[in-house]
């Protein structure tokens, strides 16, 4: 019995002449069939798993009955199937993400130098970053170590001075006189933190003298109301002159010019003109000046809440600028009684508030 004999006999099992030929037969047919094909079979992934089942136990018999593929690529198969691919990992691992988001945190809320930033991770211990991963994740994210960041943005320097700086602008007004329409420069200044309103005065012809008095009156109103004041923001109107700024820098503050044309560098101020305009004066037409001192005192009442707090502010967190009286309790069993509207300038304005028992 030659070696296939022998080989399908161990196979099948087989112990009688006839089951042997029967499998000759069919190793012919299977011969003569992959010689009609091309010289490459492509076999998908589980026609590839079926053959390394079946095949890997007969050992290196199988150089003897492999005609699907050669007998090296079916060796190749056995061994990809021991060989463990790893990825290859080169260089320093990735700074993890946290640490990452506090170096941007720091630089953010400080505009500290790569230097200063290091040494305060190294104060609290996580010494797993070195100062050019430092250098590498501000300018990754578009932030320049420092100095190139200088003293950090415009943002950072209104929050950082909120509680002693205070802005000023002026806004117009038309009023009725008895030569016509005329407009009314009104001159308010506004401290940013606490969002408080001053209007200083209102006049027709806003000479740069007047200006500079009602500096004056502003340092006064300042100091009485116990306001420290270190910066004051301004434009570069031509009705603030030289002795606006030396009013203001005898006084020790100092003088913040802004724009041209960037008014959200005075976005406070700008934006009580919205408010005093939309919820006031475009309601009127206003009949001189004693008709508008009316209007703005009435609306500054309202905004700064000298009666207690009236007008909620929304940058604030809707809550009122002055101190709310404090409010006698609901009655349990009726909530929404007892409450009162407050109204100012014809019922323009209201305020809500709760009557005293």
């Amino acid at each position: 019995m030659n070696l296939w004999q022998r080989l399908l006999f161990g196979i099948t099992g087989a112990t009688d002449d006839e089951t042997v030929r029967k499998l000759q037969f069919a190793l012919v047919q299977l011969k003569i069939l992959r010689a009609k094909l091309g010289k490459r079979i492509t076999v998908t992934p589980q026609e590839r798993r079926s053959l390394l089942r079946f095949g890997k136990p007969l050992g290196s018999a199988i150089r003897e009955l492999i005609s699907i593929v050669s007998p090296q690529t079916f060796l190749r198969w056995i061994r990809e199937e021991y060989t463990v691919t790893k990825p290859a990992t080169r260089g320093r691992p990735r700074t993890p993400e946290d640490l990452r988001q506090l170096v941007l945190r720091i630089a953010s809320e400080t505009a500290w130098s790569a230097e200063r930033i290091y040494g305060e991770l190294a104060k609290l211990g996580l010494d797993a970053i070195c100062l050019s991963t430092v250098r590498n994740i501000l300018r990754a994210e578009g932030v320049e170590p420092a100095p190139e960041r200088g003293q950090g943005t415009w943002a950072q320097f209104v929050q950082r001075h909120a509680a002693t700086l205070w802005g000023c602008d002026f806004f117009t007004q038309k009023i009725l006189t008895r030569s016509g329409f005329a407009d009314c420069f009104v001159f308010f200044f506004l401290h940013v933190g606490s969002r408080r309103v001053h209007i200083v005065g209102f006049t027709t012809n806003p000479t740069q003298a007047w200006v500079a008095e009602q500096a004056k009156n502003f340092c006064t109103h300042a100091a009485a109301q116990s306001f420290k004041t270190t910066h004051l923001i301004r434009d570069f109107d031509g009705k603030f002159g030289p002795d606006f700024d030396a009013t203001l820098k005898a006084q020790g503050i100092k003088v913040m010019r802004v724009g041209p044309r960037r008014p959200k560098m005075n976005a406070h101020a700008e934006r009580w003109i919205q408010s005093i305009r939309r919820e006031a004066l475009d309601h009127f037409i206003v009949f001189g000046e004693k008709h508008l001192r009316y209007l703005l005192s009435e609306y500054l009442a309202h905004y700064n809440g000298d009666l207690g707090g009236e007008r909620p502010h929304q940058g604030l967190g809707n809550v009122p600028l002055a101190p709310v009286i404090p409010a006698p309790p609901a009655p349990e069993d009726a909530s929404t009684k007892g409450i009162i509207c407050r109204q100012r300038l014809g019922g323009l304005l209201k305020h809500y508030y709760r009557r005293a028992a």
